[in-house]
């Protein structure tokens, strides 16, 4: 078994070999998958990427050897599960590594934008303490409305219960136990819209949930409405959110990830170079998502909800228990297609 890992850091090949791997030939890549990097994968059975590595049709037509792909990510929608499929790929992902991790940082996110704590920040280094545009809103008695009713979604539930907050959840499946036991209450997505002071995505990005946040869903919201997301950018038109910003349909915005995210990742690499090389749709993408970033309502933070030690840590190990038992026949945590 020869295994490929990707977008690895220092620390993680670190924790990989110490603990005590004898299971095959290790690859380790800083660098996410590419095609640049296929000749060296050519006998590789295992694929191990990160969310900005696209396991695509062609790269697994490419290796025909690969018969396990497992990212070190809940989300897998970097993944083509079709042509995985059909090819006899496995899939597996790390279903739950840090629902509290997550949670935390989105309820960060929340409790910075409402009471403005980024721009106090900002003004302080400025050393400018006028108090002028800083007033903020208690979260208390303040609804709570969160899309996915998961892990992730719940214990933000369980969060946003120490500030007394009332709870809504969206979810095609009803947990009428876990309902009564944490507190909150199953509604239809329209009333989560409607009756919502903070809205918060929890869902993978399927095609279903593709610009879950747009136009008309964002003309349902309450007016002054906070959105917070840390799940997957591709739930949210951007140009919608950016447009409900301006008309100050939307309070603000917190988020971790951003539709397209890593056409920025790769114009960080492109300073200096033509960007009519882009296609016009990309540059228009660029533009919309580089004036929302710079608003005073809007806080981003790089796709960093999941990245804890702790965290961190829990992924690996459980990568490598998705690894092992695959390779006896007992495969865990697999993604269903």
């Amino acid at each position: 078994m020869k295994v490929a890992f990707f977008e690895l850091e220092p620390w993680e090949k670190q924790r990989i070999l110490g603990s005590g791997w004898k299971d095959g030939e290790v690859l380790f890549f800083e660098e996410p998958l590419t095609e640049k990097l296929l000749p060296k994968l050519r006998e590789a059975t295992v694929l191990s990427p990160f969310i900005y590595s696209p396991v695509t049709r062609q790269t697994l037509e490419a290796l025909p050897n690969v018969k396990l792909v497992t990212t070190r990510s809940t989300g897998y929608d970097h993944i083509d599960l079709k042509a995985a499929s059909e090819r006899g790929v496995t899939v597996s992902n790390v279903p739950t590594y840090g629902e509290n991790t997550v949670a935390e940082h989105a309820f960060g996110l929340l409790l910075a934008l409402s009471r403005n704590i980024h721009r106090a920040y900002v003004r302080s280094l400025n050393h400018d303490f006028r108090i002028e545009g800083l007033k903020g809103l208690d979260l208390e008695d303040k609804t709570l409305g969160i899309v996915g009713g998961g892990r992730i979604g719940l214990h933000m539930a369980r969060i946003a219960h120490g500030f007394r907050m009332r709870i809504l959840v969206h979810d095609r499946r009803m947990d009428m136990f876990l309902e009564k036991l944490i507190g909150y209450k199953y509604v239809d997505f329209d009333q989560l819209l409607t009756e919502s002071d903070v809205l918060s995505l929890h869902i993978p990005l399927v095609p279903a949930t593709k610009h879950l946040i747009n136009r008309e869903t964002i003309a349902k919201m309450k007016k002054g409405a906070i959105l917070i997301n840390t799940a997957r950018g591709g739930l949210v038109d951007t140009e919608a959110l950016l447009e409900a910003l301006d008309q100050e349909k939307l309070r603000g915005a917190g988020l971790d990830v951003l539709d397209h995210e890593e056409l920025l990742k790769e114009e960080d690499q492109r300073i200096g170079a033509d960007s009519k090389q882009r296609s016009s749709h990309d540059q228009r993408l660029l533009k919309v998502t580089e004036r929302l970033m710079k608003r005073e309502d809007v806080i981003f933070t790089p796709h960093i909800a999941f990245y804890s030690q702790e965290a961190l840590q829990r992924i690996v190990d459980t990568t490598l228990l998705n690894i092992r038992e695959w390779s006896k026949g007992n495969p865990i945590n697999v993604v269903r297609t």
